[in-house]
This record gives C-alpha cells, sequence and structure tokens, in this order.
C-alpha cells in the first residue's frame, strides 16, 4: 500500500496519514512510536488528512464527497470540501463546502489558515500567473467568515501558523521560484522572504512547537531556527529489501553432460539446473529455472 500525508496530533502522541490499503485513500491514524493502524473513513471518495484540532479530538481531511445543495461551484471530484472526523472514530462531519486544503489552526481553534482552489491546474507546476492561483485565507470559525490574506495573481500555497499565533509563513513565488515568507497575522502586506533559494522550488512546509521551520529543497530536507541559515539534515534511510541474489561459481560437480551433434554446444547439469555452454566462447547460459532437478540430458537430432 501507500501512505502519505502524514499529521502530528497536538500532543505529539499520534500520527494520522492517508493509506489506500484498502483501494482508494482512507485516514488512518496510529500510535507515533508506532503500532497497529486505525482506519477513520469508508468512503469511495480519496480523503486526505491536512490537521489536527488544536484539541486533538478530530481530523481534518479534504474529499470530494458531497457538495452542499447550495453551493455554486461546479459539482466535480476535484473540487474537494472539507471535513472532520473523530479520533477515535465516528461519523464525519462537513466543515466546509468548498475546497479548503493545508489547514492550520490558531492555538485557540477559533480560526484556522487554508489554501484555496479554484480550479484543475497541476499543483506542481512552476512560474504559474493566472486566476486560479492559490491564495492563503482566514476563517473565522465562529462567525463562518472568510478571508483572503494574499490575493496575489501567483501562487501562495502551504500556510504555516507559528507557536505564538502571531505570524504566518507560507511558500510563494513572488520573486522567481518557490521560497519561504512570512507576514504578521493583522497586517499581511507586510510579507517578508524567510528564504533565498534560486534554482528549485521550497516544498512540504511546517513548523516546530519550538519555532523551528522545516522544509524541503531539491530532494534534501532542511530545518531552518527564527533568523538563522537554512541546515540540511543528514537522513539514514533503513530499507527493508529482499537480499541480494548470491553469485555462485562452480568449477567442478558438473553431472549429465552432452555434447551437441555438430560439436560446439556442451550440455551439463549443476545443482539441479541446465546449463548449456559454447565449445568456441566464454558464453554459458541457463536455460531451466524450476524447482526440480532435472536429469537425464539429450540433444535432439537438429
Amino acid at each position: 500500500s501507500y501512505e502519505c500525508t502524514p499529521i502530528w496530533s497536538p500532543d505529539s502522541k499520534q500520527i494520522a496519514f492517508a493509506s489506500d490499503r484498502n483501494g482508494n485513500f482512507d485516514i488512518f491514524v496510529m500510535p507515533a512510536t508506532g503500532g497497529t493502524a486505525q482506519r477513520l473513513t469508508t468512503h469511495s471518495s480519496s480523503e486526505l488528512p491536512s490537521a489536527f484540532t488544536p484539541d486533538g479530538k478530530y481530523i481534518l481531511f479534504s474529499a470530494s464527497i458531497q457538495d452542499p445543495s447550495q453551493s455554486a461551484l461546479f459539482p466535480t471530484t476535484a473540487m474537494t470540501e472539507l471535513y472532520k472526523v473523530p479520533v477515535n472514530g465516528g461519523r464525519t462531519e462537513q466543515v466546509l463546502g468548498t475546497p479548503a486544503e493545508a489547514v492550520c489552526y490558531a492555538p485557540s481553534g477559533e480560526v484556522f489558515l487554508y489554501q484555496d482552489r479554484k480550479g484543475f491546474e497541476d499543483e506542481w507546476r512552476k512560474h504559474h500567473t493566472s486566476s486560479i492561483t492559490r491564495d492563503i485565507w482566514l476563517y473565522d470559525t465562529k462567525t463562518g467568515k472568510h478571508t483572503n490574506l494574499t490575493n496575489h495573481a501567483g501562487e501562495d500555497r502551504n500556510p504555516v501558523l507559528s507557536p505564538d499565533g502571531k505570524s504566518v509563513y507560507l511558500l510563494s513565488e513572488r520573486k522567481g521560484s518557490f521560497n519561504v515568507y512570512s507576514f504578521p497575522l493583522d497586517n499581511a502586506q507586510d510579507l517578508k522572504a524567510v528564504t533565498s533559494f534560486k534554482t528549485h522550488p521550497v516544498r512540504f512546509l511546517s513548523m516546530s512547537h519550538g519555532g523551528t521551520l522545516c522544509y524541503a529543497y531539491d530532494g534534501e530536507i532542511y530545518t531552518q531556527k527564527d533568523n538563522a541559515t537554512p541546515q540540511k539534515i543528514n537522513i539514514d534511510i533503513v530499507r527493508d529489501d529482499q537480499d541480494k541474489i548470491a553469485d555462485l561459481t562452480f568449477t567442478n560437480g558438473a553431472t549429465s553432460g552432452t555434447v551437441s551433434p555438430d560439436g560446439k554446444q556442451i550440455a551439463f547439469i549443476v545443482r539441479g539446473e541446465v546449463f548449456v555452454t559454447s565449445t568456441d566462447y566464454a558464453t554459458t547460459k541457463q536455460i531451466t529455472h524450476t524447482p526440480a532437478r532435472e536429469a537425464g540430458l539429450t540433444f535432439a537430432p537438429d
């Protein structure tokens, strides 16, 4: 199966993620130290988690399940809705009928940030400027008011709130490639660059409880503390590949050796398998691959 979009619970004791082990992507939650994953959603559409609520009781996720009856959006599976499901399992509830991706809650839980989606444009496209590029929005959970914080013709995405809830970090293409930018939550016009990478886009922005940024650049993962230079993380990947097939060399022990009628080939058996070698060249080929032991070699007259 394929697992993706992992998110941490507020107490760092659980991880929610999407898995296609049952066909389409469903939401699962598991202990952060490892263990059995509990399935939380069962709908036939794909669900992708984006955030825990600050109290840790719900997981917010995006899925194309059911547009509200009063929605003016064209009904298409490409335009998701926002839902929540209890961490311990239970009925899902619709939070928003419009696409709201990469949700990031304020510590109080009274507001959250999200990136919108207005059309079908590929999310990995670079240097894209049009009316459907993503913007960062603020949603008030009490009043239901949406506020566009960026309102920019280019891409602004992946909002992250600082631990004190006063600063917003995001990925934007304001100058060249995607980089990390920040602005005060109460003054979105005061936008400042945090990183200055040139060639490739910065992706997958997140932040620790201590305020350390984490993101990907050029296939590597970096962390960055406040007013400090980015630090590339050295990662050791432990793979679970099968052991490499052994190469065996034999100089004796062949059985059932027989020469072809024209004298140019010799067939023999080693460890129960048939091999044929040339008398003119140093070429040997294995021509049987069976679990049984082969015996009694004979060349056909031709």
